[in-house]
């Protein structure tokens, strides 16, 4: 399993603020979005540099740049609240759509758009869903990508279940998971306890 917990002060007290049924959707949104300006900076210290040669008004120096080039691929349509955050630190960052929606009687995912565009080998992508809860989802974006031809990716999820990290691991053991919270478990109707409902009703006020 390659997983990734971000110890950060800023991240535990904003998801209070998320978990919190209290919270109305619009202070739900900007805190998803700051969340996901967060994790952007911590995942984003992990990343490769390479330097460059350029010039300062007064002499030559040199300068850094991310050795690699990014794909982002929200998870439709909760991980729409995440993509700004990462936008933000990646502004020349490729964005792909995934749209996947959840059946609720079965669990299972059902896919309905995306795109994905072709030629990504050498992009590094990086899969937003902002729940991992039975890994479904996430774990069929994740092999569209593939088909694509991605050949490295990373998941960013703001809480995981236990369950989902596991199922999502054996699908994909390649791609490295980066989480804001690990909680306890899954309900028997498959939401993440104690987790924070549905990301994307809450988001969108649906």
């Amino acid at each position: 399993m390659s997983f990734t917990l971000l110890d950060n002060a800023l991240l535990k007290c904003d998801l209070s603020t998320l978990r919190d049924k209290r919270t109305p959707n619009t202070i739900f949104r900007a805190t998803l979005e700051r969340i996901s300006e967060v994790m952007a900076v911590e995942i984003c210290r992990s990343f490769e540099l390479e330097t460059f040669d350029y010039e300062t008004p007064l002499e030559a120096t040199t300068g850094y740049q991310f050795k690699e080039s990014f794909l982002i691929a929200p998870v439709l349509r909760a991980g729409l609240g995440l993509q700004n955050g990462f936008l933000k630190f990646l502004p020349n960052a490729t964005v792909s759509h995934i749209g996947i929606s959840r059946d609720h009687q079965t669990h299972a995912p059902h896919f309905y758009y995306s795109n994905i565009p072709a030629h990504i080998e050498s992009l590094h992508c990086l899969v937003l869903d902002p729940m991992l809860a039975t890994g479904g989802s996430a774990t069929m974006a994740t092999s569209l990508l593939k088909e694509k031809g991605a050949k490295k990716l990373s998941l960013v999820s703001v809480v995981v279940a236990p369950e989902g990290v596991k199922y999502f691991s054996e699908q994909h053991p390649d791609v490295h998971i980066f989480a804001a919270a690990l909680d306890r478990e899954l309900n028997a109707n498959k939401y993440i306890l104690p987790g924070l409902g549905d990301a994307g009703d809450r988001i969108f006020g649906t």
